[in-house]
């Protein structure tokens, strides 16, 4: 299964006119279309939209979405992910949301809702918003109880490659050569860790905490470097309390075939390479812990599976 990139992620939110309103005037997104239970967000480059806010009671990741090449590549994930034993919660179909393409849904070892798309439609052209303006999702970061059983599912059934370890506490993974696309935590449940967003460069990470700083929005943890990935960092947590990060000059793996992953030591120089943002805070680690997500749940999230 070729699984080219990661789109999209849609987050659960009992607010979601004011969550949007933080996305669109503090962290410089732009809208890509709503409903009366949806916000659709795009960044600075021709994917539809990397953020969807889904009106619900608890906090928790709606979906999470992949882009394949093609009809044909859905339709052959969907019959081997149900040769599989897979759960599809829906089966392949034009999709009906702004952007349209033609995907489906399935759900992970730990009930994730999980979608699989091609043909979205892209926006003609980038935007500066003159502001902050991250372009597009870095990755997804989730807790999870069941590390070695996920980490299974997603690279023998999806076939996500591992790039990196910290210890046996967090693994990453990559879909295509940029070093990671996920990162799974070991915690006690599982539950949305952060959520990363790419920007240009280094010039554009700094101006986006400037940005930020002079709306009263400062750090919760960085600028900094990770070990692994050798990004560049820095955390904000939004107003419904997930962790948002701004990320840029992440590694690309260069010979795919050939990368050992390192297993990095579990040491404060592995979090930040860097030694600026000092270790996190109580407050940030307790946000990164995130709310237990029993995941997908018709109760929950049934106008819009």
């Amino acid at each position: 299964m070729k699984i080219q990139d990661i789109r999209h992620v849609g987050l659960l939110s009992s607010a979601i006119a004011t969550h949007a309103e933080f996305y669109l005037e503090v962290w410089g997104l732009q809208s890509a279309g709503e409903d009366r239970h949806v916000r659709y967000l795009r960044g600075a480059s021709s994917e539809h939209h990397i953020l969807s806010l889904h009106q619900a009671e608890r906090r928790g990741l709606h979906h999470l979405a992949f882009g394949l090449d093609g009809r044909e590549a859905v339709d052959a994930a969907a019959t081997e992910l149900e040769r599989q034993g897979t759960t599809l919660v829906a089966q392949p179909d034009d999709l009906d949301e702004p952007g349209g393409g033609y995907g489906f849904r399935f759900l992970d070892p730990e009930n994730r809702c999980i979608e699989l798309s091609a043909g979205v439609a892209e926006h003609p052209n980038g935007w500066s918003a003159g502001k902050v303006a991250p372009r597009r999702l870095c990755h997804v970061g989730l807790n999870t109880p069941r590390i070695d059983q996920v980490v299974e599912f997603y690279t023998e059934i999806l076939g996500f490659r591992v790039s990196d370890w910290i210890e046996n506490q967090m693994v990453f993974l990559r879909c295509d050569r940029r070093h990671h696309a996920i990162v799974f935590n070991r915690a006690d449940y599982a539950s949305v860790h952060h959520v990363a967003y790419v920007m240009a460069n280094v010039d554009d990470v700094m101006k986006g905490v400037s940005n930020l700083r002079a709306q009263g929005q400062e750090p919760d943890w960085g600028p900094g470097r990770h070990g692994p990935g050798n990004n560049i960092f820095c955390y904000y947590k939004d107003p419904a309390g997930y962790v948002n990060e701004f990320s840029s000059d992440i590694e690309y793996i260069e010979d795919d075939a050939t990368h050992e992953p390192a297993v990095w030591r579990r040491v404060p120089e592995t979090a930040d390479l860097w030694g600026t943002a000092g270790a996190p805070s109580p407050d940030i680690r307790k946000a990164m812990a995130g709310d237990p997500d029993p995941g997908w749940a018709v109760k929950d999230i049934n106008a819009d599976l």
